[in-house]
C-alpha cells in the first residue's frame, strides 16, 4: 500500500512526502537500470489512479490522478512519484522494464504489532475508538493478494510496461465494513460504529480538521474498480472482502492489539 509514506493525524508539509517519494522511486530505478536489472515492479496506489472526478466514477489503469486538483500530500505524492517513474523509463530506463501494482486500502493479517493506516482502522473500529464513520466508500486490497500480483507482475512476460489495478471489485463504505465485522466477530465487535456523519457534518468537520479533508473531497463518490486486467493478463484473483476483514481483526486479536 512500498505504499507511500503515509502518516496518520494532521498531514505534514507536501514536500516531506512528495519529494521522498518521487526521489526515492527515481534512485531506485536509476541503481536497476544500471545494475541491469530486467525488471523493476513498483508499488503505487489507487492514489495515483482514481482521486480525480470523472464521469460515471468507474475506474481501471488508464486512469490517472491530476496533480493539480485539490488533493492531500500523500494522493499528491502517489500520483507524482508514479508518473516520474514512467518518464524516466520512457527516456532513461535503458533494458529495464518496468510494471506497476496500483492497489486500494490494503488490509489483512499482521507480520509484526506495526500498524499501517489502513489495519489502524480496523483497530480503533474493534476498540470503540471510532463511534461515528464518515459517508466515504473505497477498496479492499488483501495484503496476500497484493503479494501475489506483484510475483505475477515480476514473472510474467505480458506485464512489462503496464500497471494493474489491484481490489476488491466492489467499493465498500466505512459503515458497511463495521457491519462486516460485526456480522462475522458477534460480540467481539460489540463496540463498531454503527452511525455515520453526514455530508454536512463531514464538510463542516474538515475546516478544522485534516483528518476529514479526503473524506470531504470524496463524498457522494462510490467507485467501480475494474480489475479486468490484472485477472486476464496475470490471472490474478482477490480474496473476498469478508475474509480479508476478518483475517486482520483476527490478527489483532492474537498479536494483543485488541482484546476480545
Amino acid at each position: 500500500m512500498l505504499w507511500g509514506p503515509r502518516p496518520a493525524g494532521p498531514p505534514p508539509p507536501p514536500d516531506e512526502l512528495i519529494v521522498p517519494a518521487r526521489d526515492g522511486a527515481l534512485r531506485v530505478l536509476r541503481a536497476a537500470r544500471d545494475e541491469g536489472v530486467e525488471r523493476v515492479v513498483l508499488t503505487s496506489s489507487f492514489a495515483a489512479i482514481g482521486y480525480s472526478r470523472k464521469p460515471g466514477d468507474t475506474y481501471d489503469e488508464g486512469d490517472w490522478t491530476d496533480p493539480d486538483d485539490d488533493l492531500t500530500p500523500y494522493i499528491r505524492s502517489k500520483t507524482v512519484a508514479e508518473r516520474a517513474a514512467w518518464d524516466f523509463m520512457a527516456s532513461q530506463g535503458g533494458r529495464t522494464e518496468l510494471a506497476v501494482i496500483n492497489p486500494t486500502g490494503i488490509f489483512g493479517p499482521l507480520l509484526t504489532p506495526r500498524l499501517s493506516v489502513s489495519v489502524a482502522l480496523v483497530k480503533a473500529m474493534l476498540d470503540g475508538a471510532l463511534p461515528v464513520v464518515a459517508p466515504q466508500y473505497f477498496g479492499v486490497a488483501d495484503v496476500r493478494d497484493v503479494a501475489d500480483a506483484h510475483l505475477r507482475a515480476m514473472t510474467h512476460p505480458d506485464a512489462a510496461g503496464e500497471r494493474f489495478l489491484v481490489s476488491s471489485d466492489t467499493a465498500i463504505s466505512f459503515l458497511r465494513m463495521a457491519a462486516l465485522l460485526a456480522e462475522h466477530l458477534g460480540e467481539r465487535a460489540a463496540r463498531v460504529p454503527t452511525r455515520e456523519l453526514t455530508a454536512d457534518q463531514v464538510r463542516e468537520a474538515a475546516r478544522t480538521d485534516p483528518a476529514l479533508r479526503e473524506a470531504a473531497g470524496q463524498l457522494g463518490k462510490v467507485p467501480v474498480l475494474r480489475t479486468d486486467k490484472a485477472r486476464a493478463v496475470l490471472g490474478w484473483h482477490p480474496r473476498d472482502v469478508a475474509t480479508t476483514l476478518v483475517d486482520t481483526a483476527e490478527s489483532l486479536y492474537d498479536l494483543g492489539l485488541v482484546h476480545n
